[in-house]
């Protein structure tokens, strides 16, 4: 059964594809979460549907307006004298609203707007594969250098200030990196589903474990755990992959009840 579910030329690209993200979501949830800017995954998850609507009368590939949209959104949030999560909450309501109305107005928007709400991960093409591969690695590839800058800037925030030393670098690194994966996770997963998976597992991660190290272990492999089940009971009972995946993250969320371990 296994062999059939995960192997099979029909599911390969989408799980795999599905898999990977599910690693990048809940690595980067787990910095959004200790930056205090965890609406930022669905306030730019809205704003990436809203402009991937647009790839219709633009004629542009999906993932190129979708981009072009959240991206803009997150600069424009950065000019903003003291942003904080409040103006991601902004970001929700502005995305949700420009795509109904997108939706309503666009040739087949409909469409293309449930299907970026909702998700498709079943229709992942190979080029989401490979966007998703090259995502994560180039957050791996950055993680020995970018997280002590991100670790430093939530516990000391004069530093930067106080020795002279520009902060641009890292918040600009990371901030690409959050649009890209926003972006990609509504593309393939959904918005919803995209944010689930950003919020929930470092959600019960940060509530179950102390240590940084740990927090980030936990939250991904919650993460695939809840990933690779959903995946495989969206088959097997024929369910949307969206709603079981945000259905069992849902469930997964209980276990911040469990104690704490010191």
């Amino acid at each position: 059964m296994s062999d059939w579910l995960l192997f099979d030329p029909m599911f390969r690209t989408a799980f795999l594809t599905g898999l990977s993200l599910a690693v990048t979501l809940s690595l980067i949830g787990a910095w959004l979460r200790m930056r205090d800017e965890w609406l930022a995954a669905f306030g730019l998850a809205q704003i990436a549907a809203a402009g991937g609507i647009l790839s219709l009368p633009l004629g542009l590939p999906v993932l190129v307006t979708a981009t072009v949209a959240a991206g803009t959104a997150a600069l424009v949030r950065e000019l903003i004298p003291h942003p904080d999560n409040s103006h991601y909450a902004l970001m929700i309501l502005i995305g949700w609203s420009a795509a109904l109305v997108f939706a309503g107005n666009v040739p087949h928007g409909n469409v293309i707007g449930e299907s970026l709400l909702r998700g498709q991960l079943y229709f992942s093409h190979p080029g989401h594969l490979v966007s998703a591969f090259g995502l994560i690695g180039v957050l791996v590839a950055c993680l020995p250098w970018l997280q002590p800058h991100l670790l430093r800037e939530r516990f000391f925030p004069d530093w930067y200030s106080a020795n002279r030393i520009r902060a641009w670098p890292h918040r600009l690194l990371f901030g690409t990196l959050v649009v890209f994966a926003a972006v990609l996770g509504t593309v393939a997963m959904g918005a919803f589903p995209a944010f689930a998976m950003f919020f929930v597992p470092a959600w019960v991660a940060f509530a179950l474990v102390r240590g940084w190290t740990a927090a980030l272990c936990l939250s991904v492999a919650l993460g695939v755990v809840a990933y690779v089940t959903a995946f495989i009971v969206a088959i097997v009972l024929d369910q949307p992959f969206g709603p079981t995946l945000v259905l069992l993250l849902a469930i997964m969320a209980g276990l911040r009840f469990l104690p704490r371990r010191n």
